[in-house]
């Protein structure tokens, strides 16, 4: 979408220095006498800074996540389920709280990572990512929720989905 914003803008000052530039060898004394027109705006004329370089790095570093503190996030909240199903409830604990450890990694790398990128929305968006994993974190509700396999894995998704929509909208 950039990308088309900025060519649509790079080929309307195109059209518009070509405009100026066969005004200016017409030999219509008129046009010679009359008043010169007012230069448009520079920031009509300015393309929006180019983040992707950025964002793909940022984005890169992300992908980690995915593999490393998620997927440790998803194991341990497979063990509490197994935990509580076997009603082995301090076992269930120690697992949750490792799910919660993770959820907070996860936090911790989002809000690094995204910290760098030269976009400040990306930035934005890191924050909000992080605050909603580390509300998680610390509140539990949706892990005390998960009381069986199947719940887990009818919510997981949707959760990771709440939680990373913001940065996964600049890494898609």
């Amino acid at each position: 979408m950039r990308r088309a914003i900025v060519a649509v803008l790079a080929g309307a000052t195109v059209l518009a220095g070509s405009a100026c530039d066969s005004d200016a060898t017409s030999t219509d004394t008129t046009a010679a006498s009359s008043p010169p027109s007012v230069a448009p705006s520079t920031a009509a004329n300015t393309a929006p800074p180019d983040y992707s370089a950025s964002t793909r790095l940022v984005c890169d570093k992300l992908k980690t996540l995915y593999t490393t503190e998620l997927r440790a996030f998803g194991t341990a909240m497979g063990k509490m389920v197994t935990y509580k199903e076997e009603k082995q409830t301090s076992e269930a604990e120690k697992a949750e709280r490792v799910a919660a450890g993770q959820l907070q990694a996860a936090a911790t790398k989002i809000r690094k990572e995204t910290a760098a990128a030269e976009n400040p929305d990306f930035q934005a968006a890191g924050k909000v990512s992080a605050a909603k994993l580390e509300t998680s974190a610390k509140d539990r509700k949706y892990m005390d929720k998960v009381k069986t396999l199947t719940d887990l894995n009818k919510s997981v998704e949707a959760q990771f989905t709440e939680w990373l929509n913001p940065v996964a909208g600049y890494c898609g």
